[in-house]
């Protein structure tokens, strides 16, 4: 397989814990989330929150949506604004992957204007894997200079009524994208308190200035993500 080229400005997912100890006691944790019955889950395990999060998107039949809302009780398809057709319809969005998720839980977007560009993508290879995730993140340079980040909550959802984006694609390789869409309303399965200080990847979200960024946007809507030259 020809090897890969990831463009620069895409943040690797950081690494997963692979020891047996550490899947067993994740497993055994899941079993008390199926219980929970859309309550808030005790995440009292010493691996971060981020791993075990990761691991059910990774490997079990869930989505997961990130809010400043900490009680809701079932989400209802909303309208959504969005530069592509699959995100801008209503519906229920959510990903299956817990980083970008834990995104969008900790921006302080209620007491701090901002817009996002971001993205969760997977690269399909010449035999048809898929490599771990990648992730451009990035918001009003004006809430990222004022650390517009506060605790939210990821809700973990049954993925039955959901759909994936078909996959993209950049440079001649089909990337997959971590965004799903559900046009019926969806009751949680479980929801966890995220920080600030929980996201690995707090310190890769990028600033960018809105009116510059989004005039490139709009001479040029397929060039996400609209870097500067």
């Amino acid at each position: 397989m020809a090897a890969l080229e990831v463009p620069d400005y895409l943040v690797p997912r950081p690494p997963m814990p692979a020891d047996p100890a550490a899947l067993a006691a994740f497993d055994a944790l899941f079993e008390e989330v199926e219980a929970s019955q859309g309550k808030l889950v005790d995440y009292r395990l010493e691996l971060p929150i981020w791993q075990f999060l990761a691991y059910l998107a990774d490997t079990r039949d869930v989505l997961l949506h990130g809010s400043g809302n900490p009680a809701i009780a079932e989400f209802e398809p909303r309208k959504s604004d969005d530069v592509n057709e699959f995100g801008d319809r209503r519906a229920v969005y959510a990903a299956s992957d817990a980083l970008w998720a834990m995104y969008f839980a900790i921006l302080d977007r209620e007491h701090q204007p901002m817009s996002l560009i971001n993205s969760s993508v997977r690269i399909e290879g010449d035999d048809g894997s898929l490599t771990a995730p990648y992730y451009f993140f990035s918001i009003s340079e004006t809430a990222r200079a004022a650390r517009a980040f506060r605790a939210g909550t990821v809700y973990l959802l049954p993925r039955e009524t959901f759909e994936q984006q078909a996959p993209l694609s950049l440079d001649g390789r089909r990337i997959h994208l971590a965004h799903w869409a559900s046009p019926l309303p969806v009751r949680p399965l479980a929801r966890f308190t995220i920080r600030p200080d929980d996201f690995p990847l707090l310190d890769a979200i990028r600033g960018h200035d809105d009116e510059s960024t989004f005039a490139r946007a709009r001479a040029n809507p397929d060039g996400f993500p609209w870097l500067e030259e």
